[in-house]
């Protein structure tokens, strides 16, 4: 699906400054344009195909689950205010919430309805204002408090629901509420659950597998068994959605006691049976290549399919304890 494909039906923007006192609450239709049309798509596409998103179900007593099972056509007006309301409420309550404007939008992709929930918090930015008088023109620059992020910027709180069923996608950020950082978002506001995002996922694996191999290999063993780790974990990504069971058998095979350590470390997350699938390459691209720093300050870069083909690279421990690298059947060599 491209962003193209989404089509925008309904839009309006509510104002959420929290310094205002009261949210300023708009009763007509957004004229979107094409331009701001484009903009819009673009913050929905991004929500889709970001591997920091979530997908989440409603409680059943939740206020904006409620609005939004009750939205239609006719009443968007209506019921994208009152989700104004509520979200308001709880950022007047919590002033280190960000004042924002909260664009809601109705959409249609892949023959489905959606409710788009972009929250575009301010930011602030500097632009030039002209003053005329009798005695010629006079140029300044000003401050604005109340820019929103930029078509190519990620939100830090957004969701996008399907209609027909209220299923959840989305993305947030932590901010201080009575003292302590918290998730308001999907807790207070969409009062909604579930898994992990596949970028977390997939942080929490690498550095569980890291730290026991760190815990039961001395230094100098480290890096090889850090990279055969690393291209395992690169291979399964490339041949679709993980399942972390059989990862973390893939890459300690028989070596049960490690093996049962990181499985105590994931299952602090409820990842023990879980199965993860990035979609963005931006998530994946790390796993790529690995790079490698000698003692002696020699940096090198060495592609995960250079490595996985052992006529390309070869490690070999020296009986002195050093370590050898053989790069073989190089073609031709580019300084740069």
């Amino acid at each position: 699906m491209q962003k193209e494909d989404i089509q925008l039906q309904q839009v309006i923007v509510h104002i959420m400054d929290s310094s205002t006192g009261i949210p300023v609450l708009s009763d007509q239709l957004l004229d979107w344009g094409s331009d701001f049309g484009d903009f819009l798509r673009a913050h929905i596409f991004r929500l889709l195909e970001s591997d920091d998103a979530r997908d989440c179900v409603f409680a059943e007593d939740s206020v904006t689950g409620e609005l939004i099972r009750s939205l239609n056509q006719e009443n968007f007006v209506e019921i994208t205010g009152k989700i104004g309301e509520h979200l308001y409420g709880i950022m007047n309550r919590n002033i280190d919430i960000p004042p924002a404007d909260l664009v809601i939008a109705r959409c249609r992709l892949e023959q489905k309805d959606y409710l788009a929930l972009l929250k575009m918090n301010y930011r602030s930015s500097y632009t030039h204002m002209t003053d005329s008088d009798p005695w010629g023109n006079t140029n300044s620059i000003i401050q604005q408090k109340a820019i929103l992020p930029g078509e190519n910027q990620k939100l830090s709180e957004a969701a996008l629901i399907r209609l027909e069923d209220c299923a959840i996608r989305l993305v947030e950020k932590k901010y201080d509420v009575n003292g302590v950082k918290t998730n308001y978002f999907s807790q207070m506001f969409l009062e909604c659950r579930g898994p992990m995002s596949a970028r977390s996922q997939l942080a929490v694996v690498t550095r569980a597998v890291d730290d026991v191999q760190k815990k039961y290999y001395n230094e100098s063993e480290q890096f090889e068994v850090q990279m055969e780790a690393k291209s395992i974990i690169s291979q399964a990504l490339e041949e679709g959605p993980v399942k972390i069971p059989a990862l973390v058998d893939k890459i300690f095979k028989e070596q049960e006691e490690m093996k049962e350590e990181v499985v105590r470390k994931l299952d602090k997350y409820h990842l023990t049976d879980a199965c993860m699938e990035p979609v963005n390459p931006a998530t994946t691209r790390k796993f790529g290549k690995q790079n490698l720093v000698t003692d002696t300050g020699i940096e090198i870069r060495i592609p995960m399919d250079q490595y996985q083909n052992k006529n390309r690279v070869e490690f070999i421990t020296n009986p002195d304890g050093t370590i050898s690298v053989l790069i073989k059947n190089v073609g031709s060599i580019t300084s740069r």
